[in-house]
């Protein structure tokens, strides 16, 4: 070790990572990349990342990257070896642009059998029609009733939930109302269309002959949607058998390039980043492989033993169109120890940059809840009209109605007190992310008897922070 850096020579394994190939195609649109998969298998390196080492009054803890290099190569060893065991995964696809509560919106799913490493079946459809299969009437979450007039929980809002086990578990229990079988899966995968945009800056762009302009990491997701959708959507006697051909098209030109890319360790830092910072969660039947995960802060639950200050803000789009595209978000974290309870002021910045309305664009309309130590007592809010308090995952929660109209911006304030038992000695924050929100600028302030510190970060994946006196 050097300068607290990792040698990346000494931790490089050779595996070979088919599933998170296919995760990654999944991330596309669907379907289309299994095929090319099983017929192209590639070995690809893993290389641990850098973990610098911090010591100072008020600073963020540094994650450890060895460990994550670790339960990444334990998981794709499990996943890979020949046992001549078959495998078989949910996977719920989720557009980031339609924010939810444990990602984006439930669009559509996917079952992958894998054997000995390798893709043997797949099977994919829209969540809609899963739904419609359900015909048990299960109350929804109230926001989606008192907001969006929904009268039946089902499927496709399964991941209502900012804990990614909960989710989990209603995905399940909503496919065995629909008369399919939920025991078979080994593990459940959630992956958000933001993987699709990420993958662009491996490959650098790419055109599809047949089709105007080129895919890339800025327009790739919304490119495809407005092919696949769009014209769909304006002209409902189109036949639709055909709309996902460029899907077929662009999926071996993506695989093709993520194998043959040149800096290998640029492979290994993708499918890293997109763990932790949630745009892919896992969760395995496995006992010993869950624990893995949940040792790494993969598994996308909420902390439930976190013995010091805690916040995570989450957003539920109720809207039903896909105007988070368009959501810029900023954070700034109050903390004043002089008052006679420690008191938090809570700035949350949305920003609506929307030019203008259209087939998918509109006006912001989000439920917000905002989770907090249990215990903490809200004083009073503005520019949120608030609905809801109440305590789960150890935790109590404020709950919102945030409106933001194109063009526009709303700087929600939100201010509670903390319970006794968060006292400035030793103090340490945990700020966890919503899964899909992308990244958000955090300023955390705390003011004490023995002077004010900040800290100005951005929330890509979990945030530590702990201040000594």
């Amino acid at each position: 070790m050097n300068n607290g850096t990792l040698n990346l020579k000494v931790f490089i394994t050779r595996k070979k990572i088919i599933v998170f190939s296919v995760i990654v195609a999944l991330g596309v649109g669907g379907f289309f990349a299994f095929s090319y998969a099983k017929n192209n298998k590639k070995n690809i390196a893993l290389v641990s990342l850098s973990a610098m080492s911090k010591a100072a009054k008020f600073l963020p803890i540094s994650q450890d990257s060895k460990k994550e290099l670790e339960v990444l190569n334990s998981i794709v060893s499990e996943l890979t070896k020949k046992d001549d065991i078959e495998k078989s995964f949910l996977v719920l696809l989720q557009n980031a642009d339609e924010l939810r509560p444990g990602g984006g919106f439930l669009g559509q799913y996917a079952i992958i059998k894998i054997k000995n490493g390798n893709v043997v079946s797949t099977y994919v459809e829209d969540a809609n029609l899963l739904d419609q299969r359900i015909q048990a009437k299960v109350t929804p979450p109230f926001p989606f009733y008192r907001l969006m007039k929904i009268r039946k929980w089902k499927f496709r809002d399964s991941n209502f939930s900012p804990d990614f086990p909960t989710n989990v578990e209603k995905a399940k229990y909503f496919f065995r109302l629909s008369g399919r079988d939920s025991k078979q899966f080994d593990g459940v995968i959630a992956v958000n269309s933001l993987v699709f945009n990420n993958i662009f800056n491996l490959t650098g762009p790419i055109t599809v002959p047949g089709y105007g302009g080129e895919f890339n990491s800025e327009n790739a997701s919304r490119k495809l949607e407005e092919i696949v959708e769009k014209i769909y959507l304006l002209n409902p006697d189109l036949d639709t058998q055909n709309r996902k051909v460029i899907i077929k098209k662009l999926a071996p030109m993506i695989m093709e390039k993520i194998a043959t890319v040149g800096n290998i360790t640029k492979i290994a830092e993708f499918f890293h980043n997109e763990l932790k910072n949630r745009n892919v969660m896992v969760n395995f039947t496995d006992a010993n492989l869950q624990q893995q995960i949940a040792s790494v802060y993969w598994d996308g639950s909420m902390s439930q033993s976190w013995g010091g200050d805690y916040l995570m803000a989450i957003d539920a789009s109720m809207g039903a169109l896909k105007t988070d595209h368009y959501i810029k978000r900023q954070m700034k974290y109050d903390l004043d120890f002089t008052q006679p309870k420690p008191t938090v002021t809570l700035n949350i910045k949305y920003n609506n940059t929307a030019p203008y309305g259209d087939w998918r664009t509109s006006d912001y309309h989000s439920y917000l809840r905002i989770y907090v130590p249990k215990g903490s007592e809200f004083v009073s809010s503005q520019m949120v009209s608030r609905l809801a308090t109440s305590e789960e995952f150890n935790k109590t929660y404020f709950g919102f109605k945030v409106d933001v109209i194109m063009g526009r911006e709303v700087d929600g304030r939100i201010v509670y007190t903390l319970p006794d038992s968060i006292k400035a000695e030793n103090y340490k924050l945990l700020i966890q992310k919503q899964s899909g929100a992308g990244d958000v600028p955090v300023t955390v302030h705390i003011k004490t008897r023995d002077g004010e510190f900040t800290q100005h970060q951005t929330l890509k994946s979990d945030l530590k922070f702990e201040y000594s006196q």
